[in-house]
């Protein structure tokens, strides 16, 4: 499959291993995924995890009546099959998604794929795999709260991933609710906190960061959940 909307993650494509310690460090409170089962409930529904990755948040949804994985990196897709629970992994994009029309209840994106202003093929995709009623969430970094956003706006890097005004207008446009959800990062020790924090900002925006604050082991994380409703 030729996946024209595809391009190699720098964090999880190139360091599966660390992103998987940043996960385990993500939320862990679980306001996020208590916020999405709110927004689109999944409990003996299909799910979609599109940009799924390696995986890791395939689990979560195990009381779904069925999870489907859609990762458009091949080197992620076979991390991702092996995980345990059952889900069903395919290789495939926001734009290719390798499903039948009116197919699933939840599509939900983290981090994948959804950065405005050209994201209309995506979200005409996953409108069309779902069934009616259904709802696409895409999970994404508030540019405005916690000290994760402030790293954000000093990295010249993020840029590329839009920003906080010019996202909510490209939603609001397109219909979505709007969602914050104030969480944190908590690491298990400095050493991942900066491992990570320096994948995640190569620039020296992390070291600087990290330098001014030598005892952290982690932050405070601000989440933006952008939701569409099938009618």
């Amino acid at each position: 499959m030729n996946l024209t909307d595809f391009s190699p993650a720098p964090n999880q494509g190139g360091h599966p291993e660390l992103y998987e310690t940043e996960n385990r460090a993500v939320d862990p409170g679980n306001l996020v995924l208590d916020a999405l089962a709110e927004l689109a409930p999944w409990r003996g529904r299909t799910l979609v995890d599109l940009g799924c990755g390696s995986g890791f948040w395939l689990a979560a949804y195990a009381d779904a009546a069925e999870v489907i994985g859609v990762e458009p990196d091949p080197e992620l897709v076979p991390l991702a099959a092996a995980r345990p629970g059952g889900a069903r992994v395919l290789h495939g994009s926001a734009e290719h998604i390798p499903l039948p029309d009116a197919s699933v209840d939840v599509v939900h994106a983290r981090f994948a794929y959804f950065w405005p202003p050209r994201c209309e093929p995506g979200l005409r995709e996953a409108l069309r795999v779902l069934r009616p009623g259904g709802t696409l969430v895409v999970i994404d970094n508030d540019w405005r709260n916690g000290r994760f956003a402030e790293l954000l706006r000093a990295c010249a890097g993020s840029a590329a991933m839009g920003s906080g005004d010019r996202t909510d207008s490209w939603w609001a446009e397109h219909g979505a609710q709007r969602t914050e959800v104030r969480s944190e990062w908590a690491f298990e020790s400095r050493a991942d906190f900066e491992a990570v924090l320096r994948m995640e900002f190569p620039d020296g925006t992390a070291d600087r960061w990290l330098e001014q604050h030598p005892e952290a082991t982690g932050l405070s994380y601000g989440f933006v959940l952008f939701s569409v409703r099938k009618g």
